[in-house]
């Protein structure tokens, strides 16, 4: 069965350099594809390529995207802030004329705050394109075991609906074989209904009684709603395997289950019918439930 769940979450790790980063990617139902990004300043570049990938393999699903990213402690360098050392100097030498003191020494004037610099070791542009190629690389990783855990668990939603199909198809069977749809026990309940009609009223003549017959009989007949069940029922099995998205399609066909099990229950005039139907609503309810995560 190849039916993928909407849930689903997964990490990657990766490392360029001094950077390393970990991705996260969390899915749950949606009903549409809604795509959430979180990604660090200076990586806005790959936002399109992420969506776009996201779009190409996921149908469905409320996505959470978020890029985390470190830089090691790298090469350093000390730069001589000029503008700064002038200032110290000339403040220095201001200070000399207020206070009998001797001319500051270089060391001293070099320690003042901001006077030297360190700075990190600066990537030029292809160091960095090369670096967000393989982010976007393990992205692909990341998505890879995304799709991978909603597979599984559309694995065990196929089994789950698969079994509870059987049970509709079990259920539609028994009220196809009910005895209260033989032809003598309908015979019967039409005669007991129409001695009631009888007994409310002498004025009834035959034409209405015929009338009354025939709308009696086509109220108690749920043929034409069996045998939607059962091709309702063949179809969710070909949506069980098949290879394309089909959770909306599940949707709504759960919607036409439920519309026949419905109207079964509306139209019977026997208690093993009725029971019956309502065990088929309650199984049709836990489908509806297990389709919402379906993609």
């Amino acid at each position: 069965m190849t039916l993928k769940s909407m849930t689903g979450f997964a990490r990657s790790d990766g490392r360029h350099g001094m950077h390393s980063w970990h991705w996260e990617a969390r899915a749950v139902n949606g009903r549409g594809l809604d795509i959430r990004l979180r990604l660090p300043a200076g990586y806005e570049a790959i936002e399109q390529a992420v969506r776009d990938t996201c779009k190409k393999r996921l149908a469905r699903g409320n996505c959470s995207v978020t890029l985390n990213v470190k830089r090691d402690s790298g090469e350093t360098a000390a730069r001589l802030n000029e503008d700064m050392f002038r200032q110290v100097v000339q403040a220095a030498e201001k200070a000399r004329t207020l206070v009998d003191s001797g001319p500051p020494t270089l060391d001293g004037l070099l320690s003042m705050r901001g006077v030297i610099e360190i700075t990190e070791t600066e990537e030029d542009d292809a160091e960095l394109k090369a670096r967000q190629d393989v982010v976007l690389v393990d992205f692909n990783s990341v998505l890879d075991s995304l799709i991978e855990a909603r597979v599984s668990e559309g694995d065990h939603l196929s089994r789950e609906i698969s079994g509870q199909i059987d049970e509709v198809a079990a259920l539609v069977g028994i009220i196809e074989k009910s005895p209260s749809r033989t032809p003598d026990a309908i015979n019967k309940k039409l005669q007991e209904q129409i001695s009631q009609l009888l007994g409310e009223t002498s004025q009834l003549d035959e034409q209405r009684l015929h009338q009354e017959a025939v709308l009696l009989a086509a109220k108690a007949d749920v043929e034409e709603e069996l045998a939607r069940l059962k091709a309702h029922v063949a179809a969710a099995r070909d949506l069980l395997e098949s290879k394309e998205p089909v959770g909306r399609k599940f949707d709504f066909l759960t919607q036409e289950f439920n519309r026949e099990a419905n109207t079964i229950c509306s139209k019977s005039n026997a208690a093993d019918i009725t029971k019956t139907g309502l065990e088929l609503k309650a199984v049709i309810d836990r489908i509806r439930e297990q389709v919402q995560n379906i993609e």
